[in-house]
């Protein structure tokens, strides 16, 4: 951790320092565009002077030296005033005529200096756009030059509009541009330099600077070079910097920083890293073995001992090796343990006790359901026999009683599932007594598969929704009703009952109040059940799910003025 914190705030210091560089760099191009621009804007606007471009194109002597020279000076005297970064200005027309302010500085007056401006003057056409020069190298003094040069375009409406007829030629004051270099702030022995297009070194502020091509950093991939890369010039390792000029085609701002000026005040850091760092390894050490004789030991044989109680060692404890955390930690344990299985018996003993109550209550549930059944299919069948009575003979009731005796000598029977055949058997016995009862108003027919009468069904399940049929649907039809008990195997392998009748039907809200009922949950049945709320549907419903699991039941369809169909569903015996 010491090494990589002291590598990170290494890499740190040199990441800022580097930031640090590209402000600087940034805010010393953006003195340097400024400077451009004003030497820019000056040229730009003596060269559309009126005065300067009737200069270039009088043919008057006279006129020419004393009346437009006169004051075409002034103006570049002016703007050598004005602009402190300028050091000559010389306007020259098409014939190599011309009037300058030149400061003192010969080079104007130099075969050299002709000879190097008209290689810009001949360019000067193409873009009509001025253009900073290369450097130019007075072969007397040793001192070096560079320029800015912007044609004179003829604005004034002569024989020669909108065509170049001179140009001027702005030296620029290189010492100017070196004090600026100078006063950037950056290490002791970091070098700021101004390249132009060809890396030429305009300014450094180192003092030996070379106006040569700088070799050096040729080879830095340019790209990088705007967030900074770390290099070797000359043996020794430096970030170098570039950011370009925008007021000069292909001039840019290098900066080159040595890595030890970045790194210097890490020494320190480094040395108490070392120390801290060999001090907390003894520590750990020390720390380590005590940690090891004290609780290590103990908690290696807790998880061994935990390992046989995992395989279920029964009556197994865990051994209190010491008097420790981990001590104490192994007598919670077998306190624990001790009391887990205590949990477990009364759990298991708990279990048993629930599941022979439940098994009571849904006996007593089943009970209950069944119950219901027998008395009120008594009380509709004595209202049916009272009925027929008052207007009939004793023909009617003797079949009747015959009927009746075979319904409740099968529904006395003891046992709780009884063949398919027999509950059909029952189910046309009813419907004997119903056609008695109302003079054969309506047609009935049985329809169950041959398959289905030797399997088992419970009880009395179809003749409570054969009453209802009767009752609720067709009773209050005037003829022409038809009652239809069906049974066949569903595509699930299940025995499917349907009663469907052409009654009434029953209307929507009936209809949701009956499904709601039929879908209750099993502690909402049980206790309708119980309250004598459920007989018919309800009940039977209530009966085959206990039997049979919530997956088996009671449904119902209706419409009004179509009729009601009722299916059971129970599974194959």
């Amino acid at each position: 951790m010491e090494f990589y914190s002291y590598i990170s705030f290494y890499n740190l210091t040199q990441n800022r320092a580097a930031n640090y560089g590209n402000k600087i760099i940034e805010q010393t191009s953006q003195k340097i565009n400024s400077v451009f621009n004003d030497i820019k804007v000056s040229t730009n606007i003596a060269v559309d002077n009126k005065k300067v471009q009737e200069f270039t194109i009088v043919d008057d002597d006279y006129k020419r030296n004393f009346d437009i020279g006169t004051y075409v000076i002034e103006l570049m005297e002016y703007m050598r005033s004005f602009n402190t970064y300028v050091s000559g200005i010389v306007i020259n027309d098409n014939h190599g005529r011309r009037v300058h302010s030149n400061g003192n500085h010969d080079i104007f007056y130099s075969n050299q200096y002709e000879a190097f401006i008209r290689t810009y003057i001949n360019n000067l056409d193409a873009d009509k756009k001025g253009q900073f020069t290369n450097l130019l190298k007075d072969e007397k003094t040793g001192s070096d030059y560079f320029f800015y040069i912007a044609p004179i375009i003829e604005a004034i409406g002569g024989v020669q509009f909108s065509q170049r007829t001179g140009y001027c030629s702005i030296m620029v004051n290189t010492d100017k541009l070196k004090e600026l270099v100078e006063n950037t702030e950056l290490t002791p022995n970091s070098t700021l330099y101004i390249l132009n297009s060809n890396n030429e070194v305009i300014v450094s502020n180192n003092a030996n600077f070379r106006g040569v091509l700088y070799e050096e950093i040729l080879p830095v991939d340019r790209s990088r070079l705007t967030n900074g890369v770390k290099t070797t010039i000359n043996k020794e390792e430096v970030i170098v910097q570039e950011k370009d000029l925008e007021q000069a085609d292909g001039w840019r701002i290098v900066s080159i920083i040595p890595v030890q000026e970045l790194t210097t005040d890490m020494h320190a850091i480094k040395n108490i890293s070392i120390i801290a760092g060999i001090g907390i390894i003894v520590s750990m050490l020390i720390m380590g073995y005590f940690f090891f004789n004290n609780l290590t030991r103990p908690v290696m044989g807790l998880i061994a001992d935990m390992k046989k109680i995992g395989k279920r060692d029964v009556g197994f404890r865990v051994k209190v090796r010491s008097t420790n955390e981990v001590g104490v930690l192994a007598y919670d344990i077998n306190s624990m343990m001790d009391k887990m299985e205590e949990m477990t018996s009364d759990i298991f003993n708990t279990q048993i006790r629930l599941y022979e109550s439940e098994l009571s209550k849904k006996q007593a549930e089943f009970s209950a359901l069944q119950s219901q059944i027998n008395p009120h299919f008594l009380y509709n069948t004595l209202n049916c026999i009272s009925s027929i009575g008052l207007e009939y003979g004793s023909k009617e009731i003797a079949q009747i009683t015959s009927s009746m005796s075979k319904i409740f000598r099968y529904s006395i029977k003891n046992d709780e599932l009884v063949l398919i055949s027999e509950e059909i058997q029952c189910i046309k016995a009813y419907m004997n007594i119903i056609s008695i009862r109302y003079e054969s108003k309506f047609s009935m027919e049985v329809d169950v598969d041959e398959k289905l009468l030797d399997m088992k069904t419970p009880k009395m399940i179809l003749q409570p929704i054969v009453e209802n049929a009767v009752y609720h649907g067709l009773e209050r039809v005037d003829a022409g009703g038809h009652l239809r008990v069906s049974g066949h195997i569903d595509a699930n392998g299940d025995v499917c009952f349907q009663v469907s009748d052409s009654g009434l039907g029953i209307d929507t809200e009936g209809l949701a109040s009956i499904k709601a009922k039929l879908n209750m949950d099993h502690s909402e049945r049980v206790s309708n059940s119980l309250e004598g709320k459920s007989i018919g549907l309800s009940n039977i419903n209530n009966r085959i799910k206990l039997l049979f699991g919530e997956s088996y039941g009671v449904e119902i369809e209706s419409q009004m003025g179509t009729g009601t169909t009722v299916i059971v569903k129970i599974p194959t015996i």
